[in-house]
């Protein structure tokens, strides 16, 4: 899987400081967390774990199934004083880095200038959160039930 690397990032600066998510899957299938919220002085939170292969492989057919590579950002919403989301994928030959606004909810996805577009992002965005938050969950769980 030498070919396939993917970082998300979530966040934006406000009377808390500098809040955001970050993950990023490496070619070597390591997988790199950080969420940082300083809410009620909370300290940020950095996780680090090897995925197997098969999960690098679900995680590329995830994102080939969404087809997000093939869409271009240029019409999506700026990022703006409530925050800011990018997505950096490399698979094979193609390189893309998207960078919108953070989306509050599907009105938001509905009311830009590339509704398609943007819906195809939110949603692969959801999956690679679920993804994450299970393998981070899973392998750092305290006390399994």
């Amino acid at each position: 899987m030498a070919d396939f690397y993917l970082r998300y990032y979530v966040g934006h600066k406000g009377k808390f400081g500098h809040e955001f998510l970050e993950f990023e899957f490496r070619p070597n299938g390591l997988l790199r967390y950080a969420n940082n919220s300083n809410y009620k002085n909370d300290t940020m939170i950095r996780k680090e774990v090897f995925s197997h292969r098969s999960v690098m492989d679900e995680l590329k057919r995830i994102v080939e199934d969404s087809e997000v590579l093939r869409e271009d950002d240029s019409l999506w919403p700026p990022p703006d004083r409530i925050g800011r989301q990018e997505l950096e994928i490399v698979s094979g030959d193609d390189h893309i880095c998207f960078t919108t606004s953070k989306i509050g909810s599907l009105i938001d996805v509905n009311n830009c200038k590339d509704p398609d577009g943007l819906r195809g992002f939110y949603y692969l965005v959801q999956d690679l959160k679920c993804l994450v938050f299970s393998l981070i969950g899973l392998h750092f769980k305290i006390k399994p039930i």
